[in-house]
């Protein structure tokens, strides 16, 4: 139990911090439960292979805003936010629950249209919808997604693996989530001050697109299993490749170098940064809801991604005295801190 002396604001303490706080007496109790708090998803022994299992909570005003999200892609991107959790543990999504609150604002056709986004994932990824629970709500539109999926036994990751010598690597291309943000924010308020105005979003579809409508990376979990690649530690970058950084390090003991020169950003996040007059670099390693997958190999499987259009070693694994740094492209050493998403914002009433 807690024994309770003073008010503490949830703020002090951060997402991660509040759910350490909360579940540290909460001990594991059954034998097939062989991942339990603290990383991307659960695992449970599951007859021949693992299941893994992760939720996900996603709030109007807080995950996204109508104003600019049509709720097609509010489906789809829930669904796709979620099942990433478990492509992070290098495991396969296969089904999904999915839970609503509605105020009275929402009519019959926008929950059709939420939906209609939802399948569209579920079609997409080959995953099954089994269910969930419906109920009202005093404010706006709260979703929550449950994801499961499963892992062969020795295939399953964590981020705890990650070992002094390993080469850091992540999919895709980062950052561009954020700048499509930053764009919409942008225009909605030009819309807010001038109604008549029309968005100008002409020429940024990358990005846009990133951010309304991100992809879950299980054709790179498919690709480690083609190549016989079992990644030492594994994340999903959700809340900023710094954040995703720490969590690894953490967890596995290690420190970090990582090469700005290596991080893989398209062209249009880099426009657009620089048009915001923000860093790209800031862009890549701070913005989150990229969803692309962040790991850790053995330098042994260097042939075997060496040539990989969708991979990109940015740096490398050291001993957790050398910390989190980034060596930038004039050769200097930075410190890495940690400034992705944060859910908890301090009251200021």
């Amino acid at each position: 139990m807690f024994e309770n002396t003073e008010k503490t604001d949830i703020s002090k303490l951060g997402e991660f911090g509040l759910i350490e706080h909360l579940t540290k007496k909460f001990d594991i109790q059954h034998e097939t439960t062989t991942i339990g708090l603290g990383d991307d998803a659960a695992a449970i022994d599951c007859a021949d292979k693992t299941q893994v299992v992760s939720t996900d909570l996603f709030i109007e005003n807080i995950h996204f805003d109508i104003m600019y999200s049509p709720l097609m892609h509010v489906g789809y991107k829930c669904i796709t936010a979620s099942i990433s959790d478990i492509c992070a543990m290098n495991a396969k999504p296969a089904q999904v629950l999915v839970s609503i609150a509605l105020s009275s604002r929402y009519t019959l056709e926008a929950v059709e249209e939420l939906y209609t986004g939802i399948q569209t994932a579920c079609n997409n990824y080959n995953i099954e919808l089994l269910g969930g629970d419906t109920s009202s709500s005093v404010s706006g539109l709260v979703i929550s997604v449950t994801a499961i999926g499963y892992a062969e036994k020795n295939t399953l990751v964590k981020r705890s693996g990650a070992k002094a010598g390993d080469l850091v690597c992540v999919s895709g291309d980062l950052g561009g989530a954020y700048m499509g943000l930053q764009l919409l924010e942008r225009e909605k308020q030009v819309f807010l001050d001038q109604k008549d105005m029309q968005p100008d979003l002409e020429g940024k579809d990358y990005v846009v697109g990133r951010q309304l409508r991100p992809e879950a990376r299980v054709d790179i979990v498919e690709a480690f299993n083609e190549l016989k690649i079992v990644p030492t530690s594994l994340i999903d970058v959700s809340d900023g490749v710094s954040s995703e950084l720490f969590h690894i390090s953490n967890q596995s003991n290690v420190g970090m170098k990582i090469y700005e020169e290596k991080l893989p950003i398209d062209q249009q996040t880099y426009d657009t940064a620089l048009e915001f007059n923000i860093p790209p670099t800031t862009a890549a390693m701070n913005g989150g809801e990229d969803y692309e997958l962040l790991f850790t190999l053995p330098q042994a499987h260097y042939d075997k991604i060496k040539n990989s259009a969708d991979i990109s070693i940015i740096g490398y694994v050291t001993e957790p005295h050398e910390g989190i740094e980034l060596i930038t492209k004039s050769g200097n050493l930075v410190p890495i801190e940690a400034q992705g998403w944060e859910n908890f914002k301090k009251n200021e009433d």
